[in-house]
């Protein structure tokens, strides 16, 4: 994902110039801060952390600084959080230095054309506005909506993870029928949006709340179904309709198990079957490995992992058979349980009954109080 370098080089590299030392601050933050106002003109407010007049807010108190909202610093050190001003949205920032990924930000753009970005099928990031670098022409900031990581909170039944591996599959077979291979769309590279929650997750704890005061409430996936995204073009290739076999020197992702990639003799290869190869194993290491109650998913994902590149089906093929697979299952089916390497215990089942319960209790009431009103009870 993006450049290689440590933290700290990356943060001497992106300021290109001498930062100021602060104590409580690495350098990559510090190059967020010197930015801080400039963000600000352009409609985005950064956390107190990152202001030039910051105060800890644990100064002279008891409070320790991993307990307070401003003592945690981003996860990484190219993505910062904020806030769009004019209406408050939360939003995340993303530094790329257009030498090393030049087409990042023209893939990005081309999936939120007027012709494409409200296509259902197009799961691809949204980005809402692409900002210069002052006095850094190498650089570009993507805006983008905050997402946070799609298998957290665990799925609870068949249907949600039926919901979500749909999406997954509709949206590679939608970027690969516009000719965009992705190259790494691993398991970090697919997020999901926060409709499941009530409460707003602080973005480097993002199991707690904005505030870190308490654990962050959400819904279940079948109460507030999420929309999932693809993200990070840094290394994906768009082709022209008329080539079919693009061929593309070996680039490592994220996920170095690519069998194509460990032969001895590296050469050129399509990447579309590659790109196959990647979402088969980040379904089988986010479900397959950690789920019950998913054996279905098994014969479709070894097909996508095969080996041999020209034997895996492509994503026509895998939406076509995914579809027939869930076609199949009953309502009662989609409401089963489907439980985690963590969530096995009886009282963990005892949960799921009750959610189960009071959701077909309140589909009930809608559905006879729609009813009701369509026979003019009401």
């Amino acid at each position: 994902m993006g450049m290689q370098q440590s933290p700290r080089s990356a943060g001497v590299r992106i300021a290109n110039n001498v930062i100021s030392p602060h104590p409580h601050l690495a350098e990559f933050e510090i190059w967020w801060r010197d930015h801080y106002h400039y963000l600000e003109e352009k409609g985005y407010k950064l956390r107190s952390r990152y202001s030039p007049d910051w105060v800890p807010s644990w100064t002279n108190t008891n409070k320790i600084d991993i307990n307070c909202e401003d003592g945690i610093s981003s996860p990484h050190y190219l993505l910062l959080d904020a806030r769009r001003i004019r209406d408050g949205a939360r939003v995340s920032l993303k530094c790329i230095d257009v030498t090393r990924h030049p087409h990042e930000i023209e893939i990005a753009r081309y999936f939120c054309s007027s012709s494409l970005r409200e296509d259902p099928e197009n799961h691809c990031v949204p980005i809402y506005d692409v900002l210069e670098v002052p006095n850094a022409k190498h650089l570009k900031i993507l805006v983008m909506p905050l997402l946070r990581n799609a298998a957290d909170p665990y799925f609870d039944t068949v249907g949600e993870v039926v919901d979500y591996v749909h999406q997954l599959f509709e949206g590679l077979r939608f970027m690969h029928r516009h000719h965009v291979a992705h190259r790494d769309c691993m398991q970090l590279n697919i997020l999901m949006d926060g409709s499941m929650f009530i409460d707003a997750w602080h973005p480097s704890e993002q199991f707690m709340s904005e505030d870190l005061k308490r654990a962050a409430r959400h819904r279940t996936r079948t109460q507030s179904p999420p929309q999932y995204y693809y993200i990070d073009f840094g290394i994906s290739r768009k082709y022209e309709a008329s080539n079919t076999d693009p061929l593309e020197d070996p680039i490592f992702g994220g996920d170095k198990d690519v069998p194509e990639f460990k032969e001895d003799n590296y050469k050129p290869r399509n990447p579309f079957p590659t790109d196959v190869w990647y979402l088969g194993h980040a379904i089988q290491e986010t479900l397959l490995e950690r789920y019950t109650g998913l054996e279905f998913l098994s014969g479709l994902v070894s097909d996508m992992m095969h080996s041999d590149p020209a034997q895996r089906p492509n994503m026509d093929e895998i939406f076509s058979r995914f579809q027939v697979l869930r076609q199949g299952f009953s309502s009662c089916k989609l409401r089963s349980r489907v439980a985690h390497d963590d969530e096995r215990s009886f009282f963990d089942l005892l949960v799921h009954w009750a959610r189960r319960t009071q959701y077909i209790i309140h589909l009930s009431v809608v559905v006879t109080g729609n009813w009701r009103q369509s026979q003019g009870y009401m």
